[in-house]
């Protein structure tokens, strides 16, 4: 009986031994008795968008600033580790590993790696006074200016210029008359390289969603190697129409009479034909392989990017991928760049 009660008070000795270990862990994500969370090392890569070097000098305060909004979200984080990868494709593939938690990489790179890859957050810019689908909206209310509202997307524009048949596509369209593949296909176009979504991809969509066709199957079209190229040719007459994102008239507003030589303003000479339905700006996105990565967590993760780019400093540091704020975002914001990805293979 003595050996018996001896073995019971070590086995209930040794059970109390390993609990009072348990309740010591402290792994990522792990709770503290206080109720914090615990998150070792976290993980955040950025796309070589600009020299690494530059992106890592001008993101070091991030570290500083999302521990900080981290910890009023319960999570207190020990380090946090940034880098820049090598290639867009490459912060990708780090994410589908789960060797990276975060990335700041663009919807086109999200929509490729979303197997591996969730979208959290959206970056925001200024949004413009003009967001419609009908190009005469555009042209009834010019000139287009920002505004104080932010935007988490864009759009590309057909913009028609002063020559003879820009001037009888605008006309036609601003008579609230429907143009015809025929209008289209007789017009000379300035587009940019087949991977530009604002000068190439998304008015190909548009193309494709009202005519069935494609900038391939246009006669006319001269490929810029700049929009200011695209420009040039529309001001004298080389082109009679032109693709590009929303605000690229307010960006060569300028231009249009000292550079170009033009007389009138480029509002007065100009008119949108055609507009493309929104092009999704940067992402942040999360590893669906990081073993940090719990839903609590996002949740936490977007409300303090939200927060740091309310601040400052914060502003300062996300300036460097010309982001002004973040909203929260879902994986069906991207669908337009999803039908853009397979267009570009169907290209291939």
């Amino acid at each position: 009986m003595k050996n018996k009660l001896t073995f019971l008070l070590a086995l209930v000795l040794i059970i109390g031994i390993l609990a009072g270990c348990g309740s010591k862990g402290e792994s990522s994500g792990d709770s503290s008795s206080s109720g914090s969370k615990t998150i070792k090392d976290l993980k955040i890569s950025f796309v070589p968008s600009k020299e690494p070097d530059e992106i890592i000098t001008a993101t070091e305060p991030l570290k500083g600033l999302l521990k900080d909004e981290l910890k009023k979200e319960g999570y207190k984080v020990d380090k946090v580790d940034i880098n820049v990868g090598t290639t867009y494709e490459a912060v990708g593939e780090a994410l589908s590993a789960g060797t990276t938690d975060i990335g700041l990489i663009p919807g086109g790179t999200y929509v490729l790696y979303d197997d591996g890859a969730d979208v959290i957050l959206t970056a925001t810019r200024a949004g413009l006074s003009n967001d419609s689908d009908n190009p005469k909206d555009w042209n009834d209310n010019k000139p287009t200016k920002p505004t104080d509202k932010q935007a988490t997307y864009y759009r590309a524009l057909l913009v028609a210029g002063p020559s003879k048949k820009g001037q009888e596509l605008a006309e036609k369209v601003n008579s609230g008359k429907k143009l015809t593949w025929n209008d289209l296909n007789s017009a000379k176009w300035a587009v940019m390289s087949s991977t530009s979504s604002a000068g190439y991809i998304y008015p190909t969509l548009w193309l494709q969603d009202k005519y069935g066709k494609s900038i391939t199957d246009l006669k006319h079209v001269v490929q810029s190697d700049s929009y200011g190229s695209s420009m040039a040719h529309l001001a004298q007459g080389q082109a009679d129409i032109m693709v590009a994102y929303a605000d690229v008239r307010r960006d060569y507003e300028g231009q249009w009479t000292k550079d170009f030589k033009r007389s009138k303003s480029i509002w007065d000479e100009t008119n949108v034909i055609g507009v493309t339905q929104p092009i999704y700006n940067d992402t942040i996105s999360v590893s669906k392989k990081s073993s940090i990565m719990t839903d609590d967590f996002k949740k936490a993760l977007q409300t303090a990017f939200i927060n740091i780019a309310k601040t400052d400093k914060g502003k300062k540091v996300i300036a460097v991928y010309s982001h002004e704020g973040y909203q929260k975002a879902k994986s069906s914001d991207y669908d337009g760049e999803r039908k853009a990805q397979k267009l570009l293979q169907s290209m291939k």
